[in-house]
C-alpha cells in the first residue's frame, strides 16, 4: 500500500521552463558574444586600413616635356654642379660624393616615348675605401617642375673583392610583374604632409617619400642654411627609415649620418648633351 505525498507536478513544470530559459539565454549571450567578436575583427581592420598611409603612384607623365638641365628649390640637375657628405658610423669615416655629370642617357617608356635624363653620380667610401657608385637617372617635368627619377646602375663593392648590382632598376624594363615605372626624386612644390613613390621597380627598388616638417634652420660645415624641409624615405621592401634634409638653392644637406661639408659648381668641358 502507498503511503506518502503525491508528486508536485507543479514545481517540475516550474523547474524545467527555468533550464529551458537558461539555455535560450546562453544561446543567445553566445551568439552576442560571436556578433561582437566579427564586429570588433572588422572594426579594428578597418581602422588598420585607414590608418596605414597611402602614396601617390600615378604620375601624369604624358602633360610633361622633360628636360635635362635646371632646377627646382630643393634639387640641381646643373652639370658640374657637385657636392661633398662626411659623418661617422660604427667607427669609421663616411664620405659621399655626389656629381651632376655632363651625360645624359635615354629611356623607353611604354605609352611615353622616350625620356632623356641627366646622369647624377654618388660615390661612396667608408673607412677610406670605395663601396658603393650609382648613376641616377634624373629629368625634371616643365610644367610642374617636380624632378623625376628614371632609375639607377650600381656597383657595390664587397670586401671580398667582387662587385654586386643589388637594387639597379631602370623605368620601362622587366620589374616583377610588370615595368618598372618612374617616381618622383623631389617635387617642384614641397606641399608638409605630400607622400608619394621615388622608385616603382616591384621587388627591387621601392621607396617612398614622405614630408615632415619645413622652415628648418640647419647647420653642417658646409653652412648655415634656413627655410629646409626634412623628408623621411621608407620602403615596403624593408623596415627602417632614412632621414634627409633639403635646402634650398642647396639641394641636400644632411642624409642619415653624413651631413654637407663642401658644394658648388665646377666647369664642365664640351657641350651639354641636352635637347
Amino acid at each position: 500500500m502507498f503511503s506518502g505525498h503525491p508528486p508536485d507536478k507543479t514545481g517540475t513544470e516550474q523547474t524545467r521552463k527555468a533550464v529551458e530559459i537558461m539555455k535560450t539565454l546562453a544561446r543567445v549571450f553566445a551568439c552576442l558574444a560571436l556578433t561582437l567578436t566579427f564586429t570588433w575583427s572588422g572594426l579594428s581592420s578597418g581602422i588598420a586600413m585607414a590608418q596605414a598611409p597611402q602614396f601617390t603612384a600615378e604620375f601624369r607623365l604624358e602633360d610633361c616635356r622633360f628636360k635635362t638641365t635646371g632646377a627646382n628649390p630643393y634639387l640641381i640637375l646643373r652639370p658640374g654642379y657637385r657636392q661633398v657628405f662626411e659623418g661617422t658610423e660604427d667607427g669609421e669615416t663616411v664620405r659621399l660624393v655626389i656629381t651632376v655629370l655632363r651625360q645624359t642617357e635615354t629611356v623607353s617608356l611604354p605609352g611615353i616615348g622616350v625620356v632623356r635624363a641627366r646622369v647624377v653620380e654618388e660615390r661612396e667610401t667608408v673607412g677610406g675605401e670605395l663601396v658603393e657608385v650609382s648613376r641616377n637617372l634624373f629629368a625634371i617635368c616643365d610644367k610642374t617642375n617636380d624632378v623625376f627619377y628614371f632609375g639607377e646602375a650600381v656597383d657595390i663593392f664587397n670586401p671580398d673583392g667582387t662587385v654586386t648590382h643589388e637594387g639597379a632598376w631602370r623605368a620601362g624594363e622587366p620589374a616583377g610583374d610588370g615595368a618598372a615605372q618612374p617616381g618622383v626624386i623631389m617635387p617642384g612644390t614641397f606641399l608638409l604632409g605630400s607622400r608619394y613613390f621615388q622608385e616603382r621597380a616591384e621587388g627591387v627598388a621601392m621607396d617612398r617619400a614622405e614630408h615632415v616638417a619645413m622652415g628648418l634652420e640647419v647647420t653642417t660645415p658646409a653652412g648655415t642654411f634656413e627655410k629646409c624641409v626634412r623628408v623621411v624615405e621608407t620602403t615596403p621592401l624593408e623596415p627602417g627609415q632614412t632621414v634627409k634634409i633639403y635646402c634650398p638653392g642647396v639641394g641636400l644637406v644632411t642624409d642619415n649620418v653624413v651631413s654637407l661639408v663642401e658644394f658648388g659648381s665646377r666647369s664642365t668641358r664640351g657641350n651639354d648633351d641636352d635637347e
